[in-house]
């Protein structure tokens, strides 16, 4: 089985965005007789500019034609595929920050809505950011089972909040997907640290796939899209520029690692619950 992330320059133009995708997937470095799962970054579709620009594409799930080229391309493709993120309007006017997770029939297994949502001022040239006044919180967590392991799915900002991780954990997560697009400032003070971190903690396999490099509006992301496994070993990453990231995954060691320090065992502080 093999595990490719996509490290994009995504911009205001959602075609051309697609194009990009679409061209990456088709020189996807494989094994054709392995399973592929791919996991792109947040806001893949669209990025840059003002948050507000997402609400222009924002459709209703049911008929949504972002999702529906997103889950032809799985099939087309035949790859497992985390579709980043695509907003879907919910009930008050702002739109869901959702991840798809696609089998490779373009058949949706699950999906997540970001929970936590980025309010922040950031000493950077778009300072602050108010993800709130354009996106609606999600309330779930979501671990989807599937040939590659059961895949915990959290978007961006959610690394900063272990609960949340933990509680993918309790859930029966090995893998957990992260689809990014942590701004440069943040990114390099505090990415590479809390990826590895989550995966120690969990002792799951991170799949980070960040955004990169400065877009449409002069937003400036990090990049460094990486995998790290149960132990916090760096396996691949990319720490500049677009394109691929990948392994063939080994999960043998992951039970050993949890078999030797049963952490989950261990911990005596209560369950982590989602407040409704």
């Amino acid at each position: 089985m093999q595990i490719s992330l996509l490290q994009c320059q995504s911009g205001a133009d959602v075609q051309a965005n697609l194009d990009f995708i679409e061209a990456q997937l088709i020189k996807l470095p494989r094994v054709e007789s392995e399973l592929q799962l791919v996991v792109l970054p947040e806001a893949c579709l669209l990025f840059g500019g003002l948050e507000s620009d997402q609400k222009h594409i924002a459709k209703t799930e049911a008929g949504n034609p972002l999702v529906a080229i997103l889950a032809s391309m799985a099939e087309q493709y035949h790859v497992y595929l985390i579709a980043g993120t695509i907003p879907i309007l919910a009930h008050d006017g702002r739109v869901y920050s959702r991840s798809y997770l696609f089998n490779d029939k373009g058949e949706v297994l699950g999906d997540y809505d970001k929970l936590h949502l980025f309010d922040v001022e950031v000493s950077d040239g778009t300072k602050t950011y108010r993800e709130s006044d354009t996106f609606f919180p999600g309330n779930k967590i979501s671990v989807v089972d599937t040939p590659f392991g059961k895949i915990g799915l959290a978007i961006c900002y959610d690394l900063r909040f272990p609960e949340l991780f933990r509680a993918m954990r309790l859930a029966g997560a090995e893998l957990i997907a992260l689809p990014s697009a942590f701004t440069k400032v943040t990114g390099e003070a505090h990415w590479q640290t809390l990826v590895q971190a989550r995966a120690i903690e969990t002792q799951c396999f991170m799949l980070a796939a960040n955004q990169w490099g400065a877009c449409d509006g002069g937003r400036e992301t990090w990049g460094q899209s990486m995998i790290v496994d149960p132990w916090g070993r760096i396996l691949a990453q990319k720490e500049t520029g677009c394109g691929w990231v990948q392994i063939a995954l080994d999960k043998s060691q992951l039970n050993n690692i949890r078999q030797k320090i049963p952490v989950a065992i261990h911990n005596r502080f209560a369950k982590p619950k989602l407040i409704e």
